[in-house]
């Protein structure tokens, strides 16, 4: 059974910034925040693997998932940690603080779905539940969909990787399970079950998981840190790098400070 592998660099001591892979790429999406806060002496993780490289009934489930990455941490010696994840990922951080605070001492959270209807990004199930590309304007419109400034950020190469996955029957019968168990999570009481100092930083222009669900929902949690940042779409640590990872650097200041 396929799970994750991940970059692990031990830092000061101080508790891990992991960071989670997303559904179709993996963790070079963590590029800018993974090696600034590394070279600031964090100890830092992320995950290697897509979610959809994975096997399926771990793709399939929230909380597997979360096991999966607190595996990994298992692996690294990590303990005390900081999670931060994007898209589908973001529900696996709010399902982990939930079910284990005594470990994770912060979350960030961006694009998470489980408040709005699926986009049309040009994808489509067929019968045996798994998914496919449709459409010559596929590309065009995952990037519209992804980006606010309306190209691409990732590197050639990048898109050539997740262009490979998206050819593999296994990864899109992966990707079809997660899609089915973001619909299922009940993020309301996940929210509720969640203690430790959470941020969410979402992209104004965000198309796959619109930020005005999240913006209602987290009125109600008073003590969650939102930040919308205006020029991004869903993936704000690419899109908006050096502003994602400065606040992601106060955040794990006063995650830190807490535990003083």
């Amino acid at each position: 059974m396929l799970e994750f592998t991940a970059e692990h660099r031990p830092g000061d001591g101080r508790p891990a910034v992991v960071f989670m892979s997303a559904l179709f790429a993996g963790g070079w999406i963590w590029d800018h925040p993974f090696l600034r806060l590394s070279a600031q002496g964090w100890p830092v993780l992320r995950t290697n693997e897509a979610i959809c490289a994975l096997d399926r009934q771990v793709a399939g489930s929230i909380e597997r998932l979360g096991d999966a990455l607190l595996r990994s941490c298992d692996d690294a010696g990590v303990g005390d940690a900081v999670v931060c994840a994007n898209s589908l990922g973001g529900l696996v951080a709010i399902d982990l603080a939930g079910r284990h605070p005594d470990r994770v001492r912060g979350i960030v959270v961006s694009g998470a779905p489980g408040l709005t209807p699926d986009p049309d990004v040009g994808l489509s199930f067929d019968r045996r539940g798994s998914v496919r590309p449709f459409g010559e304007d596929f590309g065009e419109r995952m990037v519209a969909a992804l980006f606010h400034s309306g190209r691409s950020h990732f590197a050639p190469e990048r898109m050539a990787e997740a262009g490979a996955l998206l050819e593999r029957p296994e990864s899109m019968v992966s990707m079809a399970r997660s899609i089915k168990a973001t619909r299922r999570y009940q993020v309301g009481p996940a929210l509720e079950r969640v203690r430790c100092p959470s941020l969410y930083v979402w992209g104004r222009h965000d198309r796959m998981t619109p930020v005005a669900p999240w913006l209602e929902v987290l009125a109600g949690h008073p003590d969650a840190e939102v930040l919308v940042v205006e020029d991004s779409g869903h993936i704000p640590m690419v899109e908006c790098a050096e502003g994602y990872t400065a606040a992601l650097e106060r955040f794990v200041i006063r995650c830190a400070g807490a535990l003083t």
